[in-house]
């Protein structure tokens, strides 16, 4: 936990974030704002639709992209519960790179100035990596909901001072993520997994937190967003049917009244606009920031 006003425990903090960013980066499935209509989740040029592992015991399952298999409802979310769910996996090499704030907040970060980010970044007009910059530009440019604060942070500072705008200028938070305990196949992204321990609720103030994923980009690029609506996080113990172990992040979100009816979650779930405890799991290089309750003694 680092307290924003500490420079020794921010740099903790960044180190930690810096981790996490750099176990896997592969912008397969992000939570979009929830206004928006896409029905398909953007991807990095060059990533393809993983379609391996259908042995499942859905058989719908053989005709829905797998990179969409992360929702669930909060009433799943209980020892012994076995679903389908996509983890992604990717060379972190070959993944964006954080910027330093000069640098980034050198670069022009706006829809109008695309034609000038494709020469700078050599993109032709239409290829994918120009597709992607826009539909990111895009996104980050778009109205929040009612209810909803977002913002489109280009390195880590501009990241944290966002979420000290939420927080409040001394408030302490604390960076949660999935991790990948035990990895027994790189090429395994879905698969079954069971929940091998009872789900452990991070308990914050009013439900506050700031979630943060990763957009395609040439640089990394975190797409952060808070609700005024009550959602709760947990930590989530998996195991796979191949062996992998995860330790997962999963959001509930109890309000969902103000989402678009075309939203990915109520096609996947069948469910329709309102309904509570709409949950999804976190891939590795997307992640929470809380403000956690004081420890008691």
């Amino acid at each position: 936990m680092a307290d924003v006003n500490g420079n020794h425990e921010i740099k903790n903090e960044v180190q930690d974030l810096e981790n996490v960013m750099d176990i896997e980066r592969i912008n397969v499935l992000r939570l979009h704002s929830m206004d928006s209509d896409s029905s398909v989740p953007s991807k990095e040029d060059g990533h393809q639709h993983a379609m391996a592992d259908h042995n499942h015991p859905s058989s719908h399952m053989d005709h829905m992209d797998p990179s969409l298999r992360v929702f669930f409802t909060l009433n799943e979310l209980k020892l012994g519960k076995t679903m389908p769910i996509y983890f992604p996996k990717n060379d972190p090499s070959k993944s964006p790179q954080l910027l330093p704030k000069e640098e980034a907040d050198s670069i022009p970060f706006a829809l109008n100035q695309l034609p000038y980010l494709l020469q700078l970044f050599a993109f032709s007009q239409g290829s994918p990596q120009a597709i992607a910059m826009e539909n990111t530009l895009r996104e980050c440019e778009t109205k929040a909901i009612k209810g909803e604060t977002k913002f489109c942070a280009t390195s880590l500072d501009s990241m944290f001072d966002f979420a000290r705008s939420i927080f409040g200028l001394n408030s302490q938070f604390e960076i949660v993520a999935t991790r990948h305990l035990i990895t027994k196949s790189i090429n395994t992204h879905f698969q079954n997994y069971t929940i091998i321990e009872t789900p452990k609720e991070i308990s914050t103030p009013k439900m506050k937190m700031v979630a943060c994923h990763t957009m395609p980009y040439p640089y990394a690029v975190l797409y952060c967003h808070s609700q005024e609506t009550q959602n709760r996080v947990f930590k989530v113990s998996l195991g796979g049917e191949n062996g992998d172990r995860v330790e997962a992040v999963a959001v509930c979100h109890m309000d969902t009244s103000q989402w678009t009816p075309n939203h990915v979650s109520f096609r996947v779930l069948g469910i329709e606009p309102g309904t509570p405890g709409v949950c999804h799991f976190f891939p590795a290089d997307n992640f929470v920031l809380i403000n956690p309750l004081p420890t008691r003694p």
